[in-house]
This record gives C-alpha cells, sequence and structure tokens, in this order.
C-alpha cells in the first residue's frame, strides 16, 4: 500500500526544486537569445522632491451628458496630479464631497453639477477649508470635437496665463489665486513630465471667464490651439468649501431658467401682436364705412350741359340686312353710297 504524505511535504518538495539565488562568488548564467523579450515602459521623469503635494479630486454627479464626461476626462488627461471618483448621488448634500476629498487624500477639488439634464454647474473648492467658488459652464467643446492640430506631451506642466482684469478687483484675484492652486501641476510631481509645452489662458470678457489651451511650437514659440475649450459663468464665491458665508454673489449673473423663462415670453409677445393685428383687421371689414360730407368746391369748376330738344321718330328705321361675310356687307354699303351720290348730281 502507498505511504500517506505528510502535510509539510508537499512544501518542502517545492522548497527543494526552487532555484537558489546565485551567491556572490557564482557566476550568472547567461539568458537564451532564443526566449523572448520583454518591453517595459518606463515611469515618467522625476527629478528632485516632491513638495507641493496638490492632488485635486475631479468627479460629477448623476445625469450629466456625454460632452461634460469627456471634458471631465480631458481635464484628467491634463491635470496629472488629479484623481478620479465614482459619480455623486443627487440626493447627497455637497459638504458630504469634503469627507470624499479627505478619503482620496486630495486638497483641490473639480466637481461638475448636472440639474435638470441641460444646465452644467462646475465648484472649485479648496477642501476643507475653502473658500469655494460656483460656476455656470457655458458653450464646452472638448478635445475630441474640436479636432485641432496642436499636440502636448502626455504629464507635462503648463503655464498659466492670466488677464490683467484678475489683479484689478478683489473677488478676481481670490479666483486667480484658486486657478493656480487648483490647475497648475506641482514640480517633481511623479506622474509628471519635466518639460513646459502649453498653456492655460484664463481670460476675462463679457463679464465671463473664457478658458482656453494652446501648445507652444519650439521652432517660433507661437502657440497653436488644442482644447479643450469652455467658458466660466461667476455666481457666487462662498468662504468655506462648498457652502458657508457668501464673499461675492455676481450682479451680471442671469440663470438659465430665467434666461429661457424671458426667450418664451417674447415669442409670446409676437404671436400675440400678429392675433391682435388679425382682429383689428376683421373689425376694419365688418364695420361700416363712414360717410364723408360732400365737399362744396367739388361742383366749381363743373359746366351744365347743352340740352337738345327731344327729336320722336314717326318712321321706323330700315332693318340693316344681316350679312355673315363682311366683303359683302362693305360692297352693299359701297352700292348705297354710289346712289346717293348719283341722285344728288
Amino acid at each position: 500500500m502507498a505511504a500517506k504524505r505528510k502535510r509539510g511535504a508537499l512544501a518542502a518538495g517545492k522548497a527543494k526544486r526552487a532555484r537558489s539565488a546565485p551567491s556572490a562568488g557564482e557566476a550568472v548564467p547567461e539568458e537564451r537569445s532564443d526566449l523572448p523579450q520583454e518591453y517595459s515602459i518606463p515611469p515618467p521623469v522625476s527629478q528632485g522632491k516632491w513638495k507641493n503635494k496638490e492632488r485635486v479630486l475631479i468627479f460629477s454627479s448623476r445625469g450629466i451628458n456625454f460632452r461634460t464626461r469627456h471634458l471631465m476626462q480631458d481635464l484628467r488627461t491634463l491635470m496629472p496630479h488629479s484623481k478620479a471618483d465614482t459619480k455623486m448621488d443627487r440626493k447627497d448634500q455637497l459638504f458630504v464631497i469634503n469627507e470624499v476629498c479627505e478619503m482620496k487624500n486630495c486638497n483641490k477639488c473639480i466637481f461638475f453639477e448636472a440639474k435638470k439634464k441641460q444646465d452644467l454647474y462646475m465648484w472649485l473648492s479648496n477642501t476643507p477649508q475653502g473658500p469655494s467658488a460656483k460656476f455656470l459652464v457655458q458653450n464646452v467643446h472638448t478635445l475630441a470635437e474640436l479636432k485641432m492640430t496642436g499636440n502636448c506631451l502626455r504629464g507635462s506642466r503648463p503655464l498659466l496665463s492670466f488677464d490683467p482684469k484678475f489683479d484689478q478687483e478683489p473677488h478676481y484675484t481670490l479666483l486667480k489665486e484658486l486657478f493656480i492652486q487648483i490647475f497648475s501641476t506641482p514640480q517633481y510631481h511623479p506622474k509628471s513630465q519635466p518639460f513646459v509645452d502649453h498653456v492655460f489662458t484664463f481670460s476675462i470678457t463679457d463679464e465671463r471667464i473664457w478658458f482656453r489651451n494652446y501648445q507652444i511650437i519650439e521652432e517660433d514659440a507661437s502657440l497653436v490651439e488644442i482644447g479643450p475649450r469652455f467658458v466660466l459663468n461667476l455666481i457666487k464665491i462662498f468662504q468655506g468649501s462648498f457652502g458657508g458665508p457668501t464673499l461675492y454673489e455676481n450682479p451680471h449673473y442671469q440663470s438659465p431658467n430665467m434666461h429661457r423663462r424671458l426667450i418664451r415670453l417674447s415669442v409670446a409677445a409676437k404671436f400675440r401682436e400678429k392675433q391682435q393685428v388679425k382682429e383689428v383687421q376683421k373689425i376694419k371689414k365688418k364695420g361700416t364705412k363712414v360717410l364723408v360730407e360732400e365737399d362744396p368746391t367739388e361742383v366749381v369748376f363743373e359746366t351744365p350741359a347743352e340740352e337738345k330738344p327731344v327729336e320722336i321718330q314717326l318712321v321706323k328705321p330700315e332693318s340693316k340686312p344681316i350679312v355673315k361675310d363682311k366683303k359683302k356687307l362693305r360692297k352693299i354699303q359701297r352700292k348705297k353710297q354710289k346712289k346717293l351720290f348719283r341722285t344728288e348730281g
């Protein structure tokens, strides 16, 4: 009968078969050339110590459309110091995001909030102390949608360019500092590359902040747009993170609901005006015509006609012969005229 195996026998056998590591004196055998060689992608180049440990959490609420999802993915690609998370439920309060950032070890947050499946809002926040800003996002164009000719290295650090108006008003100065801390890639970040080949521009026009991304061409240092592009319409700036006392409220802001309501009212006003014009025309047609009084000056230039004596015919007029042929009729008329001339002569 076969002997029973002990519990540690199999592990001991495997340990014996395992190759022992070569010592310092032993020669390492050369690798066989016939075996397939494995290629590994080198990690991003990073020199120096990573001191500014800024991490940005980029995620959204449920109910966003495809364009918002692509924009969020483009920002994650352009910002190597960003982190992703699952979509947040609509029923959850916004202050829950502070806990999510703490769990993800992030101190900055970009949160996309969708309402009515057509309005998009963006929150930029410094968690957990604040401040935070809420924007209405308009005119969104993603990288895949634009199909620009420019290109930049993945993970490279961007330059940030700001409009001079950011230094003129205090609320824009606060937003500038918030943009610098969120969008600038920290130096010596493990996932970043030590190159600067694109520019993020923030310009203020029509009381809105316009975001553009340009590539720096090495030959002549000219700029070529890459994308994405979007416009931020500031709503409020809060002292805390996702809430708290209001530091600034934009007086020029008009909500999308109010904008759509004004469009509907203008269309309704045009329709009402057309209906009123039609009713006035109907009343004019049905109404009696007003008789204008006679003008006494109209009779000045009228000359009465001479009265002719009434002639009474006692003899029946001769009946004209009915001739269908016009040529025969003319011949008959000529004959009558000749007879008259003869009698007169």
